[in-house]
C-alpha cells in the first residue's frame, strides 16, 4: 500500500478531529444574529431605542454626530468599538488621533448612557460595538434614512492606537485617486463610496476644513461664497465655528446633498471632486435624481461597513466601559 493510502495514526486522527472541533467552536462564535440578545438581554431593544430618543431630541446634533463616529471606528481597523477608548499615560488612543479631534461629544455620551443602562439590565452581554452599530441605525432612521438589518454579535477591541489609523480616513483635501484607492483597500467599490458619502446629508463641518478653499476654488456658488466667508469670519479666533454639510435640508436624511453639488453648494473641497471626476459624478447624477436608489445602495453600503472587520469570539471581549479596556 502507497504511502499516501496508509490509514492515520491513532495520535494523527484524533489531531484531526480536535482541529475540527475547534473550528466548528469558532465557526459559531463567529456567527452574528439579528436576535443575538433576544435570551441574554431581552430589553437590549427598548432601552436602545428609549436612550437614543431621548438623547436625540435633548440633543439635535447626536444623530449626525453619532454617524460619523460609526464611520471612524469602522473604516481604520474595522467596528470594534475601539474610537470609543480613552487615551492614557502610556497610550494615545484613536480618539485623539488629530483627525478625531472634532468628533462631537454628544455621540459619546450617548453610548456612556446605553451601555450604563445595559449594564444594569444584563450585565457583560452587551458590546461596546454592537450598541454603536444599532445606535447609529436607529439615529439614521429617526431622521428620515433607510432601515437596514444589523446583525449583532460583535466584541469589543482590546486595544486603541492613534498611530493605526493614520492614512485610513478621507481627509477633505484628498484627491479622487486617493479616495478611490483608500476605500478599495477596505473592499469597498467606488459607487460604494459615492454611496456613503450621502451620509454628509446630515451633519457639519468646521470651517478650517474649508476656508482656505473659499474664493479660490470656481466650483463654488459665488453667493454661497459670500455666505461661507461671513459666516467664518472669525474662525480664527473660534475653531468651533461651522457649517452644515448640506445647507438646504441639513436635518433631514435625503439625497439633497447630491442635489446641491451641480449648484456649487458643496462645502469641501473633495465634494467639487466627486462632482467633477468621471468616475463618481454618473453615481452622484443616479443619487440626485432616485432617492430610493441612494436609500438603496447607502443601506447595503451601511449594512456592509457593519460587520467589517469585526472581532468575535476569543478575539475581543465585551468591555464593561465603553471607554477603557478590561
Amino acid at each position: 500500500m502507497p504511502p499516501s493510502s496508509l490509514p492515520p495514526k491513532p495520535q494523527s486522527a484524533m489531531v484531526i478531529v480536535l482541529l475540527f472541533l475547534s473550528s466548528a467552536a469558532l465557526l459559531c462564535e463567529s456567527m452574528l444574529s439579528l436576535d443575538y440578545y433576544s435570551k441574554t438581554c431581552p430589553s437590549f431593544n427598548k432601552i436602545m431605542q428609549e436612550t437614543i430618543t431621548n438623547e436625540q431630541i435633548t440633543s439635535p446634533t447626536t444623530a449626525a454626530g453619532t454617524l460619523r463616529l460609526f464611520f471612524h471606528d469602522c473604516l481604520p481597523n474595522g467596528c470594534d468599538g475601539s474610537i470609543l477608548i480613552s487615551s492614557t499615560a502610556f497610550n494615545k488612543a484613536e480618539r485623539d488621533a488629530d483627525i478625531n479631534l472634532s468628533l462631537p461629544g454628544d455621540p459619546f455620551v450617548l453610548i456612556v448612557q446605553v451601555k450604563t443602562a445595559l449594564e444594569l439590565a444584563c450585565p457583560n452581554t452587551v458590546s461596546c460595538s454592537d450598541i454603536l452599530a444599532v445606535a447609529t441605525r436607529d439615529l439614521v432612521t429617526m431622521l428620515g434614512g433607510p432601515y437596514y438589518n444589523i446583525y449583532l454579535g460583535r466584541k469589543d477591541s482590546r486595544s486603541s492606537s492613534a498611530s493605526s489609523i493614520e492614512g485610513k480616513l478621507p481627509k477633505p483635501t484628498m484627491g479622487m485617486p486617493q479616495l478611490i484607492n483608500l476605500f478599495a483597500s477596505s473592499g469597498f467599490t467606488v459607487q460604494e463610496m459615492v454611496a456613503l458619502r450621502g451620509a454628509h446629508t446630515i451633519g457639519f463641518s468646521h470651517c478650517k476644513e474649508f476656508s482656505s478653499n473659499i474664493g479660490n476654488d470656481t466650483h463654488y456658488n459665488p453667493r454661497f461664497t459670500q455666505a461661507l466667508k461671513q459666516a467664518c469670519a472669525d474662525y480664527p479666533k473660534n475653531p468651533t465655528l461651522s457649517v452644515f454639510n448640506d445647507i438646504m435640508t441639513p436635518n433631514k436624511f435625503d439625497n439633497s446633498y447630491y442635489q446641491n453639488l451641480p449648484k456649487g453648494l458643496g462645502l469641501l473641497e473633495s465634494d467639487h471632486v466627486f462632482y467633477s471626476d468621471p468616475r463618481t459624478r454618473p453615481f452622484l447624477e443616479l443619487y440626485a435624481k432616485d432617492q430610493n436608489k441612494f436609500f438603496q445602495d447607502f443601506a447595503k453600503a451601511m449594512q456592509k461597513l457593519s460587520v467589517y472587520g469585526i472581532k468575535t469570539g476569543r478575539r475581543g471581549e465585551i468591555r464593561r466601559r465603553c471607554d477603557a479596556v478590561n
